[in-house]
């Protein structure tokens, strides 16, 4: 496997990142800083899972707030 030191998603699965999100934020919160149905309508880990694998902006952007809020 090659390294990626400078890559702080390195080894994090996507469902360990929205859990850490949802931990830190609580869903109420997280709605309001990404704008994304299936964070603000019955939000749960699995429906955040099947939107966010196909859907590259958002994914992107629960990165970009992991990164932010957690490094």
């Amino acid at each position: 496997m090659e390294k990626q030191p400078n890559n702080p998603l390195h080894g994090r699965t996507l469902e360990a990142i929205i859990n850490d999100l949802v931990e830190f934020y609580g869903w109420p919160t997280l709605g309001l800083k990404i704008k994304i149905k299936c964070f603000n309508e019955n939000p749960s880990v699995n429906s955040s899972l099947k939107f966010l694998r196909k859907t590259d902006w958002a994914r992107t952007k629960v990165e970009e707030l992991w990164i932010k809020t957690f490094r």
